[in-house]
C-alpha cells in the first residue's frame, strides 16, 4: 500500500502542476494558432475585393457617378483634383470598368448570396464528417475562386457576381466547421480565449489585406491582388491538412495529461450529433433565437464596415488608394487586439467565479453592441472632420470585438453537441445582413453621399440597440435539455 501511494504521488503532483498552466505549446493552443492563420487567409480572400474594386472602377465616367449635394467633403491635399485617385507608375496598367455605385454594391453583396446557402449545410456536414476536411476544402475552393476573379471581371459584372456567389458558398462551411472542431478541443473555462485567439485571425487578415492590396494595386495592378492572395491560400491549405487533427484522440503528439484534461472537461457534453436532429426543439428555443437576432443586428454593422468602409474613405473623405487601404485597416488593428484581450478577460472572470457564464456573455455583448452604436452616431455628426471620423470608426470596430466573448460563442454554451450546426443557423441570420447592407449602402448613398451615409450610420446603430435588448432579455448560457445526449430527439 505504501509503495502504491509513493507511485501515485508523482502522478497526482504532475496533474496539479500541469493542468492549471497548459502553456502556449499545447496541442489546443497550437490549433488556435493554426486556425488564426487559416482565418487570416479566409478574410484576406474575402475582403480583397472591397479595396480592389476602387481601383477597378476608378475610370467610371462622370455620367455614372452619383448626384451629390454641395455638402460633400472637399478634397484635401492628398486627393487628386479629378477624383480618380490613381497614381499608378508608368508601365503599370490594369483594366477599369464603368460600374455605378449600385452595381458595386450588388457585386459586394453577391458573396453573401452564396455564403447563406452553405451555412446550415456546413454545420450539418461538419457534425457528420468532421471539421478538418470541411474547413480545408472550403479554404482551398475559396483560394481557387480568388485566382479566377480577374478573368470573371473581364467577362463582365454578371460573371463577377456569379463568381463572388461561388466564393461565398465555399467560405460558408468554414466557420461551422471551426466550431465543430472547438467542441472537441476547447475546455469550457478556456473557450473564450481559444476561440477568440482563432477568430482574431479574421481581423488580422482584414487589416493586413487592406493596405497590402492598396500597395499592390498601385505598383503591380489590381489583378495581382487576387493572384497573390489566391496563390498563398492554395499553399496554406497544404499545411492545414498536414497539421490539423479532428480531435485529441487522433493527435499523435498530444501529451497524455493534456488529452485527459480535454476529454474529462468535455465528458458531459456528449458526442457529435448524428443524422437526426431535434429541429422542433431548436425552433422553440428562445436562447437560440436570442443569439440569432444578435447576429442579425450586430453583423449589419460589421459587414457594412467590412465591405463599404473603403468606399466611404474614397467617396466621402477623398483619401487616395494608399491612404484608403491604410486607414480602412486601422479599425481592424484595434479589433484584432480587442478580440484576443476580451477572450482572456472573459475566461479570467469565469475561472475566478466573478460572474456566471450567462452574465459574462451578456456583459461583453452589451459593451460590444452599445458602444459601437454610439460611435457610429458620432461619425454621422463629425462630417468632414477626417481625424474624428477615422477615430470613431476605429473605436467602433475595436469595441465590437467584445462580442467575440459574448453571443458569438454562446452556441457552444447552450448546445456543444450541435455547435457547428447552431453556428450555421445563427450565422445565416448574420449573413442576411451581409446581403442587404452593401446594397442598402449603395442605394442610400447613390443620390447624396453625406446624407446617405448619415442614414446608414443611424440605421445601423438602431439595429444594434434592438439586437442587444433582445439578447439581454432572452439569452442564456445553460445547457439546453434538447442538447443533452441522453435526451436528444432521435
Amino acid at each position: 500500500i505504501h509503495q502504491a501511494r509513493r507511485e501515485e504521488a508523482p502522478s497526482s503532483l504532475r496533474l496539479v502542476v500541469i493542468l492549471p498552466t497548459p502553456g502556449f505549446c499545447s496541442a489546443r493552443y497550437s490549433l488556435a494558432l493554426i486556425l488564426h492563420l487559416s482565418l487570416f487567409m479566409v478574410y484576406a480572400l474575402r475582403v480583397n475585393l472591397s479595396i480592389t474594386i476602387i481601383a477597378m472602377t476608378n475610370g467610371t465616367s462622370p455620367g455614372s457617378l452619383p448626384n451629390v449635394s454641395m455638402d460633400v467633403c472637399p478634397n484635401h491635399s492628398h486627393a487628386q483634383p479629378n477624383g480618380s485617385h490613381r497614381e499608378f507608375p508608368q508601365g503599370v496598367s490594369a483594366p477599369v470598368y464603368d460600374w455605378s455605385s449600385k452595381t458595386q454594391g450588388i457585386i459586394l453583396s453577391a458573396f453573401f448570396y452564396g455564403y447563406i446557402v452553405t451555412q446550415l449545410l456546413g454545420g450539418y456536414w461538419s457534425g457528420m464528417f468532421g471539421g478538418k476536411i470541411l474547413l480545408g476544402c472550403g479554404l482551398l475552393s475559396t483560394s481557387v475562386f480568388t485566382l479566377l476573379m480577374p478573368l470573371a471581371a473581364s467577362l463582365g459584372a454578371a460573371y463577377l457576381i456569379g463568381l463572388q456567389a461561388l466564393l461565398g458558398m465555399a467560405e460558408g462551411v468554414i466557420f461551422p466547421a471551426q466550431y465543430t472542431l472547438w467542441a472537441k478541443w476547447a475546455p469550457p473555462l478556456e473557450r473564450s480565449r481559444l476561440m477568440n485567439l482563432a477568430d482574431a485571425g479574421c481581423t488580422f487578415g482584414t487589416f493586413t489585406t487592406f493596405p497590402v492590396a492598396g500597395i499592390i494595386c498601385q505598383y503591380l495592378g489590381w489583378p495581382y491582388v487576387f493572384y497573390i492572395f489566391g496563390g498563398i491560400g492554395c499553399v496554406w491549405c497544404v499545411f492545414w491538412f498536414l497539421l490539423v487533427y479532428e480531435d485529441p484522440a487522433s493527435h499523435p503528439c498530444i501529451s497524455a495529461s493534456e488529452k485527459e484534461h480535454i476529454v474529462s472537461s468535455l465528458a458531459n457534453q456528449g458526442s457529435s450529433h448524428g443524422r437526426c436532429l431535434p429541429l422542433l426543439a431548436m425552433i422553440k428555443s428562445l436562447p437560440l433565437w436570442a443569439i440569432a437576432v444578435a447576429y442579425l443586428c450586430n453583423d449589419w454593422l460589421f459587414y457594412m464596415l467590412l465591405t463599404s468602409m473603403p468606399m466611404y474613405m474614397n467617396d466621402v473623405l477623398h483619401f487616395d488608394i494608399r491612404e484608403n487601404g491604410l486607414l480602412s485597416a486601422l479599425p481592424y488593428i484595434g479589433n484584432w487586439l480587442g478580440t484576443i484581450i476580451s477572450g482572456l478577460l472573459a475566461d479570467f472572470l469565469l475561472s475566478r467565479h466573478v460572474f456566471s457564464t450567462a452574465t459574462v456573455r451578456k456583459l461583453f455583448s452589451g459593451l460590444g453592441m452599445l458602444l459601437p452604436a454610439i460611435s457610429l452616431v458620432a461619425v454621422s455628426y463629425v462630417g468632414c472632420d477626417y481625424p474624428a471620423a477615422v477615430g470613431f470608426l476605429t473605436l467602433s470596430m475595436t469595441i465590437i470585438s467584445m462580442c467575440g466573448a459574448g453571443f458569438n460563442i454562446n452556441q457552444i454554451d447552450i448546445a456543444p453537441r450541435y455547435a457547428g450546426l447552431l453556428l450555421g443557423i445563427t450565422s445565416t441570420f448574420g449573413t442576411v445582413s451581409g446581403i442587404i447592407a452593401p446594397t442598402a449602402v449603395g442605394l442610400l448613398t447613390s443620390q447624396d453621399l453625406l446624407t446617405g451615409w448619415r442614414n446608414v450610420f443611424f440605421m445601423t446603430a438602431a439595429l444594434n440597440l434592438f439586437g442587444l435588448l433582445f439578447y439581454v432579455t432572452f439569452g442564456s448560457a445553460t445547457l439546453q435539455d434538447w442538447a443533452r445526449e441522453d435526451t436528444a430527439v432521435q
